[in-house]
């Protein structure tokens, strides 16, 4: 299926963690080290907030309080009402190289994932955590053995789903009225995860799927950024792929359902993910594509 491809805003570095809050889609530029918002149309672009250890997952505390992955210094931020930020909890004992997206439940309860290895220095690939981070700061690990967590999104009937950049699949986890995770099982798989080899070179290279930023629709299907080709993926359970998306001359990284009906698929488009030449330029775009089924979920 052929779907027009509109360039809402650009100019900026790299851009992660989508979000559609209050009327505006909400965004992070990493080497701008900003915090962004606008209008449906990419219009009224405001700065949120500046974050100088590089902003990624976004989230809302039920009182309106904006929370920001602080990646670098590996803390969570939390915005107060006169604009100030301050850590809203330190996850530094518990990570394992940038700590990275996450998804904030409807107790404020923040699911944070961390890369558990030097990306961008090439060391060998790891497993990491995952966090739960609640309301009150206090910082509990709650799932391990997890390649990459990355984008994550909360079903209407409370299960977490947790994409796995390298290991080819999504996780799912049962959500506990205490926040607590239970009945881990794999929602779509794209084939093996890493073996004995951890080059990542090479495990990107051995195909799959490299499911970074996603958001859920009302059909229970996912789309998901597969940032190992730069296209974006409409997946059911299970790993059925129904539709493709393959913006031309860029990749994407990160989505998001928005707009006033919930129809508009935002995608983070950059040439590339790595670090040096995204901090150089400024070529990542927000793109924005109507699609049927709406918004569902969280975030």
């Amino acid at each position: 299926m052929s779907r027009e491809i509109t360039t809402v805003a650009t100019g900026f570095s790299f851009l992660e963690g989508p979000r559609w809050h209050d009327g505006r889609i909400w965004f992070s530029d990493f080497y701008t080290h900003r915090v962004l918002s606008a209008e449906e149309d990419g219009g009224d672009l405001r700065v949120e907030a500046e974050v100088p250890g590089q902003p990624s997952g976004l989230g809302w505390l039920p009182d309106g309080r904006l929370l920001i992955v602080s990646m670098r210094d590996t803390r969570l931020l939390r915005r107060e009402p006169d604009g100030s930020l301050v850590t809203h909890a330190d996850l530094a004992e518990h990570v394992a190289g940038y700590a990275n997206d996450m998804v904030v439940d409807d107790q404020g309860r923040a699911y944070v994932g961390n890369f558990g290895f030097d990306l961008m220095g090439g060391a060998p690939l790891e497993t990491a955590c995952l966090l739960r981070v609640d309301p009150d700061g206090k910082v509990t690990q709650v799932a391990d053995e997890l390649w990459f967590p990355n984008g994550s999104v909360i079903t209407d009937d409370g299960v977490l789903l947790v994409d796995e950049t390298f290991g080819n699949r999504v996780s799912a986890f049962d959500i506990a009225p205490d926040g607590s995770l239970s009945g881990h099982r794999i929602w779509a798989s794209f084939g093996d995860p890493p073996g004995a080899e951890r080059d990542l070179a090479t495990v990107i290279a051995g195909g799959g799927v490299g499911a970074d930023g996603c958001c859920l629709d009302a059909e229970g299907a996912m789309w998901i950024a597969d940032g190992a080709a730069g296209r974006l993926l409409r997946v059911r359970e299970g790993g059925e792929i129904v539709e493709e998306i393959d913006p031309p001359g860029t990749a994407v990284f990160a989505c998001m359902l928005g707009g006033a009906d919930g129809r508009t698929l935002y995608a983070c488009a950059a040439p590339d993910f790595f670090e040096e030449p995204r901090k150089a330029a400024r070529e990542a775009e927000l793109l924005a594509i109507r699609v049927d089924v709406p918004h569902a979920g969280r975030p």
